[in-house]
């Protein structure tokens, strides 16, 4: 996702939900190439100011395999669960009123003009081995009949990225979704399909399938189990922003990971790979 312009805004000292939650929304312009309403807008609170994203519920497509209007929810979610693991993978994202109804508001990421050799996080190569620092995702024919091995970096946060898209259950991680801010930290957006009762994971990050969980992301999961327990906070806000089969299931895919000790690996019974791939 791109911006049609950057728009100049007073910088805040952290990446506040609350900004995001109380300040006042200003629509600025459409993103066009999503496939829902995104607005881009500026939230603004006092002297506070910073972009953001505006995807109003009533803009959402229906989908077939999820109900209407739960698209926003499913964002916010996401974010809570990234959060609740300690990563920091989600831009701060929060459930509100809007100019356009009630909506998901997140903030926005601002990328380089001119990305370093090093943000490179995708790659098509010739051959049939990735190479060092590098992990396979499988062949994708690139001109003519011609095919090249799609790979993605072997990157510690695209790693943690796997383990989350595994517990809540992306289906649609492609690679326009992953995006580098301009102090190299890493964010994953767009997590409107997921949290699904039945198996969905779609996704670019399957280099580490079947490899066994850094013990980093065992704890994080273990963490995680616990505040997924009836009652608790996290439990109580995922309660009112996903059914309770849907909780359940989440709590289901989080015992599996730590009952196999290993990261997923595709089911067989739905595409591995989104569509676009990127």
């Amino acid at each position: 996702m791109s911006a049609p312009e950057r728009i100049p805004a007073r910088r805040v000292s952290t990446r506040d939900p609350e900004l995001l939650a109380r300040g006042e929304l200003h629509v600025r312009g459409q993103i066009r190439e999503a496939s829902n309403a995104v607005l881009l807008c500026t939230v603004k609170d006092g002297d506070r100011e910073a972009t953001c994203v505006y995807k109003p519920v009533r803009g959402e497509r229906p989908l077939w395999d999820f109900p209407d209007g739960t698209l926003a929810q499913r964002e916010v979610a996401a974010y809570e669960v990234s959060e609740a693991l300690g990563w920091g993978l989600v831009p701060p994202t929060v459930l509100r009123d809007g100019p356009y109804g009630e909506g998901m508001c997140q903030w926005w990421i601002d990328t380089p003009e001119e990305p370093s050799d090093g943000d490179g996080l995708l790659a098509l190569v010739d051959g049939e081995e990735p190479g060092e620092g590098w992990k396979a995702i499988g062949f994708a024919e690139v001109a003519e009949g011609r095919t090249a091995l799609l790979v993605h970096a072997d990157d510690p946060r695209l790693r943690r990225l796997a383990v989350l898209d595994a517990v809540i259950n992306n289906g649609d991680r492609k690679g326009g979704h992953l995006l580098v801010d301009e102090e190299g930290r890493l964010y994953g957006i767009d997590h409107g399909v997921t949290f699904n009762v039945e198996d969905k994971l779609r996704t670019l990050l399957w280099g580490w399938a079947g490899e066994p969980l850094t013990e980093e992301a065992t704890g994080a999961l273990e963490a995680l189990r616990d505040r997924l327990r009836e009652g608790e906070p996290l439990a109580l806000r995922l309660g009112e922003l996903i059914t309770a089969a849907e909780l359940d299931a989440v709590r289901e895919r989080v015992a599996a990971l730590l009952k196999s000790g290993r990261h997923r690996e595709p089911s067989g019974e739905w595409p591995a790979i989104p569509w676009p791939p990127v």
